[in-house]
């Protein structure tokens, strides 16, 4: 069974998604959006733990919103489920179970290295790790790296690794800091090392 969806030619009569670039730019601007702004409405929550905060704020963003925008945006959702091969429904929910993980790490980075620092470290990994997985995980790892969209890449990926080791010693300064001189209430869980 194949849907089209990442083929739009594969089916007579699909629409081609892939036409106007300027949707993409869209979808990433929003995405950006998103991601950027997310932190800000945990600033007015006063009397919950961070631990309280941020489990209800995984359960709407990891399992509601998927959940409710795949039943609203994909025609026969629960069909295409029940048609999908086990193997990848499995690294689907391993994936995803990774994902949230991840996502909690992430919280955890804000929460203890504050949101400038948390960023830049766990984004900067992400995009390492994220452009790194998939030719790993399909052998290809060799082939990137010879030809010279995949050098750049890596040289991109270098830049990167590079930008988190200076904002790690700009943590580790931060720590010595404030460890010299009273800490502030909002410095008071900062820690390089957690």
């Amino acid at each position: 069974m194949h849907s089209g969806l990442l083929n739009p030619e594969a089916t007579e009569g699909t629409r081609n998604v892939t036409a106007n670039p300027f949707t993409g730019v869209v979808y990433h601007w929003i995405g950006g959006l998103a991601a950027a702004s997310f932190y800000i409405p945990y600033k007015a929550v006063k009397k919950w733990s961070w631990e309280t905060y941020w489990l209800v704020g995984g359960f709407f963003s990891w399992i509601v919103g998927p959940m409710l925008f795949a039943a609203i945006l994909v025609p026969h959702l629960a069909g295409i489920l029940r048609g999908s091969p086990g193997a990848s429904l499995f690294w689907a929910y391993a994936f995803g179970v990774l994902w949230g993980i991840g996502g909690l790490t992430f919280g955890l980075s804000v929460r203890y290295l504050g949101i400038a620092l948390g960023y830049a470290v766990a984004l900067g990994m992400c995009a390492i790790f994220g452009t790194l997985i998939p030719p790993v995980f399909h052998g290809q790892i060799s082939q990137m790296a010879g030809n010279r969209g995949g050098q750049v890449t890596l040289a991109g990926i270098g830049v990167c690794v590079v930008g988190i080791v200076f904002s790690g010693l700009a943590g580790m300064s931060k720590e010595r800091e404030l460890g010299s001189r009273q800490r502030t209430a909002s410095a008071e869980e900062f820690g390089f090392v957690k």
